[in-house]
């Protein structure tokens, strides 16, 4: 029978719930446990597909076509677990299930409330698919006190009294802030937070104290005789120097010790730490450092791009390199040539990753033209791969009109809205006019790879799967002419249909892929793409 360990968060947002989710299940993994993590996200949107990553940042698709929260990226990086639709609900899509329910009369006629019909909902989640697993670990989002996370909390109460008493336990995780000007660490903060969510019916079991001062003993037993937990279970959370040393961070702090204590587990094997000491030494003895640029449209928001950030350190830890990110606007390479030329020229490798809607476009196609005229390694994702194609379109197949359909209708839609595809689930079809909302080509597809391609040999294999989310597609009826240009065609869906894949054999690296191996990549296991990119950019710097 699962246990589950309940996660929330006070005093302030942003103090790293997911990552410390991901951390805490990356260590009882280590004991040899089974392991499942979840995201309750409390605000009204069904899920984050439709917001903006200035709001929410990136959107995290699953291999079952899901758009969850971007911790969801953090849990599978940490976990090689991979995440499912089911791992991540929000009141929205709780709230929509109901309300339908209660159209059809599912329930006859009673009046539906928040209590019991959502908080039953929310429980159904939770419970949800875990026979074969030792724990679940359900992070729930916002901080307490929040209006709209009151019913999940109210859930956990009541699973905390369904379940037995070694089958649950409750962190939470709090602020204790340095003030300069006393030189003191306060624990007040922690102590009101603390006192919130026992008033809500939940008592704590551990405390995660992040601090950017260590946690003198004095302060640590106050906050145990405060908060009422054991003083072993007030753990300092110091600012680490990079993510994947968090785990062994928290580690040493006796966050897994103190965890399985509170379950009654005495008899728990060791943890195999070696993975992560391994990813630790690579990520902080590199022996060579590349600089690539990435040229998107959100680079003032690295969120937006959070799994293809991580990917790139993968990469980087592939090839024992540091990778400096530079995150060049778009916009600034329209119609400024010696703009692009003063900012690319010092890149060991060029990434376009995908986006939506006009803004940047051509910014982002000059910087494809670029790195095809100077031969820098080039990394086309999504609408990266796009614009590369539209590039291809007009400077070397004499399509000057190329364009793409998604910003404006035009007489050589080289790139075009699909209306049907091939599923596991069959023909999928999109009409005019249809929701925003999970009207896009989501989740893991197939592809062939061609035989002794670039692509092919970086894989190891013709046959790969990929996830996908995108609205637009390149057109087919194109191929020939952007072949005769010298793009090839690498990589398409298994019916011949779709173009997944396309390169440039007589550059040194020069890749499109219409999905997101950004969602695939693992410091323990790095996308073989980000792996072969980085190397490419290792080898443009030794020739500088």
């Amino acid at each position: 029978m699962a246990r589950y360990i309940f996660i929330t968060g006070g005093v302030v947002s942003s103090l790293g719930k997911g990552l410390m989710a991901a951390s805490l299940a990356a260590l009882l993994q280590a004991r040899g446990y089974r392991v499942r993590i979840r995201k309750f996200d409390p605000y009204l949107n069904v899920d984050p597909g439709t917001m903006s990553p200035y709001q929410h940042g990136e959107v995290y698709v699953t291999d079952d076509g899901a758009e969850t929260d971007l911790d969801l990226g953090h849990y599978e990086r940490f976990t090689g677990v991979p995440s499912r639709q089911s791992d991540n609900v929000t009141s929205g899509r709780i709230y929509q299930s109901i309300i339908t329910k209660e159209r059809r009369g599912d329930y006859l006629g009673a009046t539906v409330q928040v209590v019991p019909h959502v908080t039953d909902a929310i429980k159904e989640f939770a419970r949800a698919e875990t026979d074969d697993l030792d724990f679940v670990l359900c992070e729930i989002g916002g901080t307490v006190g929040d209006i709209e996370s009151l019913p999940f909390i109210e859930a956990i109460r009541q699973l905390r009294n369904e379940m037995d008493r070694d089958q649950t336990l409750s962190i939470h995780v709090t602020l204790v802030p340095y003030i300069n000007a006393a030189g003191e660490l306060k624990t007040k903060p922690t102590q009101h937070s603390v006192r919130e969510l026992a008033a809500l019916g939940v008592q704590p079991d551990v405390l995660l104290c992040r601090c950017e001062q260590p946690l003198p003993e004095t302060e640590r037993q106050k906050i145990a005789q405060f908060c009422n937990v054991r003083a072993e279970a007030v753990i300092p959370a110091l600012d680490a120097d990079s993510i994947y040393s968090v785990p062994l961070q928290y580690h040493a702090e006796g966050l897994d010790d103190e965890v399985l204590r509170g379950f009654g587990i005495r008899d728990a094997q060791e943890p195999d730490l070696s993975r992560w000491y391994d990813i630790c030494d690579r990520r902080n003895n590199p022996e060579g450092e590349v600089t690539i640029g990435v040229v998107g449209k959100y680079v003032g928001l690295q969120d937006a791009y959070k799994s293809l950030h991580e990917a790139l350190v993968h990469g980087g830890m592939a090839n024992r390199v540091n990778v400096k990110i530079r995150w060049l606007d778009a916009e600034v390479f329209e119609n400024e040539e010696e703009t692009l030329a003063a900012q690319l020229e010092p890149l060991h490798g060029i990434l376009v990753p995908g986006g939506f809607g006009e803004r940047g476009s051509e910014g982002k196609i000059s910087s494809v033209k670029f790195a095809r005229e100077r031969n820098v390694p080039f990394f086309g994702i999504c609408l990266g791969m796009q614009m590369a194609c539209i590039e291809a379109a007009r400077n070397t197949a004499g399509i000057e009109a190329a364009g793409t359909t998604e910003f404006r209708e035009t007489s050589e839609p080289v790139v075009g809205l699909i209306n049907e595809w091939m599923s596991e689930e069959g023909l999928q079809k999109r009409e005019h006019g249809n929701d925003l909302g999970g009207t896009m080509r989501l989740g893991a597809y197939p592809a062939q790879l061609l035989e002794n391609s670039h692509a092919a040999r970086i894989y190891g294999d013709t046959k790969i799967s990929e996830r996908h989310r995108h609205r637009y597609e390149v057109n087919s009826n194109y191929i020939d002419q952007l072949t005769s240009g010298g793009l090839v065609f690498s990589g398409m869906s298994p019916d011949g249909e779709l173009p997944e894949i396309v390169e440039r054999p007589d550059l040194s690296w020069f890749i499109g892929v219409q999905y997101h191996p950004e969602l695939k990549s693992k410091p323990f296991e790095p996308h073989p793409l980000f792996a072969s990119f980085i190397a490419a950019a290792v080898h443009k710097s030794r020739l500088v």
